[in-house]
């Protein structure tokens, strides 16, 4: 598989917006994406491999700069990158050296700014680099569970390396998302330190707990004193459940809360398909916002139809 930088791209360019993330969160609230894996899907790509939309990294980048451009154009002023299931264990088994693994996640952030570039939109627009959790890269749906059978500091460095490398292209802020256990939370918050990127910390959650069982009260405060970490909260759930966790994760760490919830359908990990019915409303987003939510967009099964109906009913409060 051949991959190389599409043209037009400045690797030296800094970081997206002059208005940092920070600063727009301490001013109102704004809208990320959706499901970047929908988007693909919806566009005739297979993205049926462990690898998951991080392969079209090496074999497709111009399809991921599309999807970002459909987000943004549906009103999200957040791109968050193709960058979750991209690991240096992941792209190993498919035989893709360390030094070319680098070079497809610095890509991935270079897409999305590209696509705010390409976008041509009058509003600040905002690259967010995707760090999905060790689950991700096994592709076994553990993802939804946590508890690896890791130590905090073995997780710590599975995940500092690729941290590295995605901090060194200068997103405007990294993605700790879809983060099942607080022990996975306490190494990713200690792996961030120093890199001179902001984060945000998103847990993926069942009722008032992670997915792993632990209070999400316990599970916030592990943030709450970190300086790299702007807003926190919750991301790839159900809708229903965004709604006591936003209050938490606002009243727990005094941080903006993000919420990107997925449609309310359940993924089969085994059957690796989707089942049941969407749940999720535009309308919804009012609630997140009044518990403390300054980010606020959609997950998995959320498309750009979606997004700008969360964009209007913001822009109408």
């Amino acid at each position: 598989m051949g991959w190389g930088r599409p043209p037009g791209l400045d690797y030296r360019r800094p970081m997206t917006s002059t208005i940092t993330l920070a600063e727009a969160l301490a001013a109102g609230t704004v809208v990320l994406d959706g499901g970047m894996s929908n988007q693909l899907e919806s566009a005739g790509h297979d993205l049926s491999d462990e690898l998951w939309s991080a392969r079209l990294l090496a074999e497709q980048p111009e399809a991921i700069t599309e999807a970002h451009l459909a987000y943004f154009r549906a009103g999200a002023d957040v791109a968050i990158t193709a960058s979750y299931q991209a690991t240096f264990e992941g792209f190993a088994g498919r035989g893709i050296s360390h030094d070319r693994a680098a070079g497809l996640m610095a890509l991935s952030v270079e897409l999305a700014r590209d696509a705010a570039r390409r976008a041509r939109l009058s509003r600040p627009l905002w690259v967010a680099a995707s760090v999905g959790p060790y689950g991700a890269m096994l592709a076994d749906g553990s993802e939804y569970r946590g508890r690896y059978g890791l130590s905090v500091d073995e997780l710590e460095r599975f995940h500092r390396p690729r941290l590295e490398v995605l901090a060194a292209a200068r997103p405007d802020v990294l993605a700790l998302e879809t983060v099942p256990d607080a022990d996975e939370a306490a190494a990713l918050l200690r792996a961030v330190r120093g890199l001179g990127v902001p984060a945000w910390l998103t847990y993926s959650v069942a009722g008032d707990s992670t997915r792993a069982g632990q209070p999400l009260e316990e599970a916030f405060t592990l943030a709450a004193d970190v300086d790299e970490v702007i807003a926190v909260g919750v991301n790839c759930c159900a809708p229903e459940d965004a709604d006591t966790a936003a209050a938490i994760a606002a009243r727990v760490t005094g941080k903006p809360v993000v919420v990107y919830p997925n449609s309310g359908e359940t993924w089969n990990a085994e059957a690796r398909a989707w089942t049941g019915r969407a749940t999720f409303t535009a309308d919804q987003v009012k609630g997140w916002q009044r518990a403390g939510a300054r980010m606020i967009g959609g997950c998995c099964r959320v498309g750009p139809e979606a997004i700008s109906g969360i964009a209007g009913t913001l822009g109408a409060a």
